[in-house]
């Protein structure tokens, strides 16, 4: 049965506030905060007239038998990232983004988180299956001057995963000037494809910032107590499209077939991603890894947290071709992304192969529980705050107790737009407003549940008992409380 956007609302109380969403995009919720955008006051660059950086790929201090260790050093530091300007980040080796880790499947990885910066930080693998001790929970600092081994068993597919700050009450902020990287989890059933590889698999962390006229990053926060100022409560959008870094940058690519590894990194900004050329792209995988087989596709949606694999292939086009990735979710400076220039021939030896991997769908029927969780916004400390089931996160509180080994049915609904990040646990999206996703499944760490949405989710709890989180993955929603604990048990 399909479920109507009014059923929706009436499900968790909230039908009395609908309002006339018109072509504008206007939320369903009268005086509900929406995504601002912060103007730069920077003069900016002409789109495409950058070349794509590409991060530092680390190397382990030190390997033995079973682990390899990295150490990543957080610190402040100047880049040029608008020609002729210089930027203060935040970043893990004074990077933006940080150095990319390439990991192996069932292979340890501890990772060492020296923070050489002014204030606490917290490092969370999104996309990791972890023991709680080394997941990020947003009160376990690291305090300034001091360091923290995280432990990734790595116990999962191989998967576009990334890292990044995870600081209660300040995370939008901490990432916004700079604490985020890849960590790419490789396998041997992904390396036996014939799937596009070495300089043609193209990490890409797309993500919005703004800029002053001195080159900074501003950001509407405050240093002495969490959120954001009152505009910005529904998050913060920037009018710089950075990729890698880089504002609206170039990509010289040969006549072959390129994987783009598509991350979402902003705060609050979603994207749907189209070629300017109205060509396909290919999906081979999603946040969890392999699809079962590849999706020809035209437009690509995720929401920030969200990963897409795609291949593209550019022998389609003539040497002298461009090719624009462009953003159709909006107009102007902000609907451009980056461009491609095809500028030479090339031999291709890889192949998009018709079977992926193989995915088990988790059977509802054999759900040990179902859940509600309804992602709402509401009153907080006299002002407007984010709420998951009408409560603010409390590290004392605990909203589930799954136990481990046991498939659940967790049920999400919405007010305004909220992309949903679960730590530890895989799931599959079981339906969408009442109605069952076609195709095969996929593992999902993020969703986006969109105004006045149901989503039916299903998981299974394995790997380790321990405390979570759960959140939305607008950054700002989540420093203003829509997070909640779960303990498996």
């Amino acid at each position: 049965m399909t479920v109507t956007r009014r059923q929706a609302l009436r499900l968790f109380g909230l039908g009395a506030a609908v309002a006339v969403s018109g072509a504008s995009g206007c939320s369903l919720l009268g005086g509900t905060p929406q995504p601002r955008l912060l103007p730069s006051t920077a003069p900016l660059p002409a789109p495409f007239t950058v070349p794509l950086p590409l991060p530092e790929v680390a190397r382990p201090y030190r390997s033995d038998g079973t682990t390899d260790h990295y150490e990543l050093v957080q610190r402040a530091a100047e880049l040029e990232i608008l020609p002729g300007l210089r930027t203060p980040v935040w970043g893990y080796g004074g990077s933006f983004p940080g150095p990319t880790i390439e990991a192996r499947s069932g292979r340890r990885t501890v990772v060492r988180v020296s923070n050489g910066l002014g204030v606490p930080t917290v490092t969370h693998l999104h996309g990791g299956r972890t023991p709680p001790e080394s997941d990020g929970y947003p009160t376990d600092l690291v305090r300034p001057g001091s360091r923290r081994d995280y432990a990734f068993p790595l116990d999962q597919r191989a998967a576009t995963l990334w890292y990044h700050d995870h600081r209660m009450d300040y995370t939008g902020q901490q990432v916004w000037r700079g604490l985020a990287g890849f960590f790419l989890v490789g396998d041997d059933e992904e390396e036996a494809l014939p799937l596009p590889r070495g300089e043609r698999d193209v990490p890409l962390m797309i993500c919005d910032r703004s800029f002053a006229e001195d080159g900074s990053m501003p950001y509407p926060g405050f240093a002495d107590r969490p959120g954001v100022r009152e505009p910005y409560m529904g998050g913060v959008l920037g009018d710089v499209i950075l990729v890698n870094g880089a504002p609206w940058p170039e990509l010289r690519v040969e006549r072959a077939r390129y994987r783009l590894r598509l991350l979402n990194g902003s705060n609050a900004r979603p994207y749907e991603l189209s070629l300017s050329t109205g060509g396909a792209v290919v999906q081979i995988g999603s946040d969890g890894g392999l699809l079962t087989a590849p999706r020809e596709l035209r437009r690509i949606r995720l929401a920030p947290g969200e990963r897409a694999d795609v291949v593209v292939d550019f022998s389609a086009y003539r040497v002298g071709d461009l090719v624009e990735l462009r953003n159709l979710a909006d107009e102007g400076p902000q609907g451009r992304v980056m461009r491609f220039a095809v500028d030479r021939d090339a031999r291709d030896d890889s192949a998009i192969p018709k079977t992926l991997s193989r995915i088990e769908r988790l059977d509802p029927a054999k759900a040990a529980a179902t859940r509600d969780f309804a992602f709402t916004s509401g009153s907080l400390h006299g002002g407007v705050g984010w709420l998951i089931n009408g409560h603010p996160f409390d590290a004392a509180r605990t909203e589930a107790r799954p136990k481990l080994g046991d498939t659940e049915i967790w049920r999400l609904t919405s007010d305004v737009a909220h992309p949903v990040h679960l730590h530890l646990a895989h799931f599959q999206v079981l339906t969408v407003n009442g109605e069952r996703p076609a195709g095969p499944p996929e593992w999902k760490d993020t969703v986006e549940l969109r105004e006045a949405q149901i989503v039916e989710i299903i998981t299974r709890f394995t790997g380790y008992r321990g405390r979570y989180v759960m959140h939305c993955h607008n950054l700002e929603h989540e420093d203003m409380a829509m997070m909640a604990n779960f303990e498996v048990v």
